[in-house]
Order: C-alpha cells, then structure tokens, then sequence
C-alpha cells in the first residue's frame, strides 16, 4: 500500500467552504478502485492549508482514478478554491524497524 501526500493551499477567505466541500467529496475518492480510505487535516500554523493523506494499492490505483469521470467530479469540488496548484507526492510502505 502507498500513501497519496496533497498539500492544499487554499484561497484565504474561503477555507470553511473548502472544508464542507472536500469532506462531502471524500466519497467519490474513497469509491475509486484500490482506495483503502481518505483523511483531510487542517494547517493549525496556516489555517489556509490543507493536508490530503489517501491510501491506494499503487501509484497506477492513483493515475487510473486520475484518469476517470470521477476525479473530474472530485476537482469541480475541490479545485476551485485552491489559492495555487496542488502538491502531490506518493510515499512507500512503512519502513521495517
């Protein structure tokens, strides 16, 4: 399992709307095929940024979800109110201890 990273920088003014927004849009993400599950935190230092953590099965889950109808309907609610672009890395399983 891999770990989607999005930092989101949301327009400031309209972080409450983005709030409501995304967490009503979770489920379109969590219905992808190979998505184990979604979470959205808030900044506490700046309020305006969002952190986006999703667990897929592979990087290629992510592309193809990208690739769908679905992730249109998932940006139509979500994009519109980022201040500038989305950063979106993908990390690996947890390291052995």
């Amino acid at each position: 399992m891999i770990i989607e990273h999005a930092w989101l920088p949301v327009t400031p003014g309209r972080e409450e709307q983005f709030a409501a927004s995304i967490c009503a849009a979770l489920s379109i993400i969590e219905a992808a095929p190979g998505c184990h599950g979604a979470d959205v935190r808030r900044q506490i230092e700046n309020p305006s940024t969002f952190l986006l953590v999703v667990r897929w099965n592979s990087v290629e889950d992510h592309m193809n979800f990208r690739a769908s109808e679905s992730f249109e309907t998932w940006r139509s609610n979500t994009h519109p109110f980022y201040e500038s672009p989305a950063t979106v890395t993908h990390f690996s399983e947890i390291l052995p201890r």
